[in-house]
């Protein structure tokens, strides 16, 4: 039975890269023009800090790395949680009823029925850029255990995105339009986290660690590699526990997604 998913996913997976990329000029542009656009934060935060030199002891490059761990989990992440991030739409016109008469599990036919692979290469791309330029620059010496802690960031990163976008996926159950809610609780809030968010009001940090939680993404996990002072005034622990706060956080939406599913209604569409 593993056999068989794994198998029928990487089946739904290279269908899909092959429709994504079809036409190879049109996908090289189109993912040239996500990195591009992705670029215009960067190019912000450099003529920042161009002018104020650091922002609360964070140079150029520490902020780029900070911003590298956040375009890499994003990278990964929309391959497996389009269907998420786009659940709104399938609601809204009725795509999600084939779903329920299909004999697979309904979140693993959203999860493997689709990926944007633009903003994968886009966003993943600029992310990696962002890490070759300044992984060597940031004083890290990259022993092994520090190499397994950042792909456990990377996996926690993606599963604490994958949360929140399985959470709002779930309020379409009962909502139909939830735009305006991913709009404040995922996009404008992952803008502040390309910055330390000690430079922010202490409501949006308490935003950004307890409730939307990306400084589990980037910003404590820079701070294990960095050590940076703003670190004195949050725990320590929280360097440590993005894998378990990505695990718990994804187990919660997923049972939040269990019990909401039993009330789902057609659009009617």
């Amino acid at each position: 039975m593993k056999s068989d998913l794994f198998t029928l996913s990487a089946v739904y997976t290279r269908m899909i890269f092959r429709s994504w990329f079809q036409y190879k000029v049109d996908a090289i542009l189109r993912s040239l023009a996500v990195f591009l656009r992705e670029s215009t934060a960067i190019i912000v935060i450099f003529f920042t800090l161009l002018k104020f030199d650091t922002l609360n002891g964070w140079n150029i490059y520490e902020v780029i790395f900070l911003s590298s761990l956040l375009y890499v989990t994003y990278g990964i992440l929309i391959i497996f949680f389009t269907g998420l991030r786009d659940f709104g739409n399938t609601v809204r016109s009725g795509g999600f009823d084939r779903y329920i008469l299909r004999p697979r599990g309904l979140l693993y036919q959203l999860i493997f029925a689709n990926a944007d692979w633009f903003a994968a290469v886009g966003q993943g791309g600029l992310g990696i850029v962002l890490f070759i330029i300044s992984a060597s620059k940031v004083g890290v010496v990259w022993t092994p255990l520090r190499v397994f802690y950042y792909i456990l960031t990377i996996t926690g990163g993606v599963l604490i995105q994958g949360a929140i976008f399985l959470f709002l996926a779930t309020l379409n159950i009962y909502l139909l339009e939830t735009n305006a809610l991913k709009e404040v609780f995922y996009w404008n809030t992952r803008r502040f986290a390309c910055y330390p968010i000690s430079i922010f009001h202490k409501a949006i940090q308490f935003l950004m660690t307890f409730v939307v939680p990306f400084a589990f993404v980037n910003y404590f996990p820079a701070q294990y590699l960095l050590r940076k002072e703003d670190m004195a005034s949050y725990p320590t622990i929280f360097m440590y526990i993005t894998p378990f706060v990505g695990l718990v956080m994804y187990l919660l939406a997923y049972a939040f997604w269990r019990f909401s599913i039993k009330y789902y209604k057609s659009s009617g569409n």
